[in-house]
């Protein structure tokens, strides 16, 4: 068994935590997989597709079933809530295979039950731009929900993949909220109301994802803060509780967006339409918030709740409780 390993400022409440970070995107590899032990994270939602296609996402699905064989010391594959479970009673990770784009099933509807069988579990709708389905957030004009993402929305529910809203344009998520039969998510945004900024979510958006059953996982990605690279983790947790007094304490969660290792090539490829296309927007500097440098300072996000006064039922909720119910309302185990 690999055990955890407190980092600085995290003390036993954040041992015994389940701990489900909702968007990691980071280069991924038995190093960040280290860094994940040692953050004590019991499971997270770990991107394999962006901008690639069928062939190139399935690549990164077999890359990921080789890093389940060779590090089965460090990681686990999640398809059910019990995985989750699983990880955390053998000290491993959960691996959860998520999309942020829904390219990698191009036009053919079928394919997202071969993907199901492979363990995909989460996939976002749509990536800053246009596709098939819906409008990213940046796009000028917002088409709302296609009559094909209608089928594809669908087919998701059958299937019981979690619908992720976070990078989605304001009309095509109020379509897919109100087409969708099974909670959606915002897996990893911030509130608009702290900073505006087409990646950041309106208080009504917010309400009314909340309002029709869906969850709000809260990002530390630093240009969405509103104090940018000068934030700190405390400044984090702010951003969660803004969100809560909105939301409420039990379908909101953390998804940092964590992106550890990426060279600029990585943040170059993110920031074009379809990776190479026009540029959509400049980051700047990348720097995480202080405190929560690395991902294995995921204990100090613990700690900066214990700072703010958080209860102990609010900080297991958040940290990682409220994920594994929604994740069990849709995947169905």
């Amino acid at each position: 068994m690999n055990e955890y390993t407190p980092s600085l400022g995290a003390g036993l409440l954040h041992d015994r935590l389940t701990v489900v970070d909702g968007l990691i995107v980071s280069d991924f590899g038995p190093e960040i997989f280290r860094e994940m032990r040692k953050g004590g994270i019991t499971a997270a939602n770990c991107t394999c597709c962006i901008w690639e296609n069928f062939t190139e996402t399935m690549r990164n699905i077999m890359r990921w079933k080789a890093w389940f064989r060779d590090h089965s010391d460090l990681i686990l594959q999640v398809r059910t809530t019990a995985d989750i479970r699983r990880a955390k009673a053998e000290g491993k990770t959960g691996i959860i295979l998520g999309w942020q784009n829904v390219s990698g099933m191009e036009d053919q509807i079928g394919y997202l039950s071969l993907f199901k069988e492979l363990g995909v579990g989460i996939i976002q709708m749509a990536y800053n731009t246009q596709n098939l389905v819906a409008t990213g957030c940046y796009e000028g004009h917002d088409g709302g929900l296609s009559e094909f993402g209608h089928e594809v929305v669908a087919e998701m529910n059958r299937l019981g993949i979690l619908c992720d809203l976070s990078h989605v344009g304001s009309n095509s998520s109020r379509d897919i909220i109100l087409a969708s039969r099974q909670p959606v998510a915002y897996s990893h945004c911030l509130p608009a109301g702290l900073k505006a900024h087409p990646r950041n979510k309106s208080d009504e958006e917010l309400r009314f994802i909340i309002d029709h059953g869906g969850f709000v996982g809260v990002t530390m990605f630093t240009p969405f803060l509103a104090r940018g690279t000068d934030a700190t983790v405390d400044d984090y947790v702010e951003a969660i509780d803004y969100v809560i007094n909105i939301c409420g304490e039990d379908r909101v969660g953390y998804g940092t967006d964590f992106t550890q290792g990426h060279d600029q090539r990585f943040f170059d490829w993110i920031t074009h339409d379809k990776g190479y296309a026009r540029r959509l927007t400049r980051f700047g500097t990348i720097r995480n918030p202080a405190g929560m440098d690395t991902i294995a300072d995921t204990g100090g996000l613990t700690a900066a709740m214990e700072r703010r006064g958080w209860p102990a039922a609010r900080i297991e909720k958040v940290m990682g409780e409220n994920w594994v119910a929604l994740l069990r309302e849709v995947w169905g185990a």
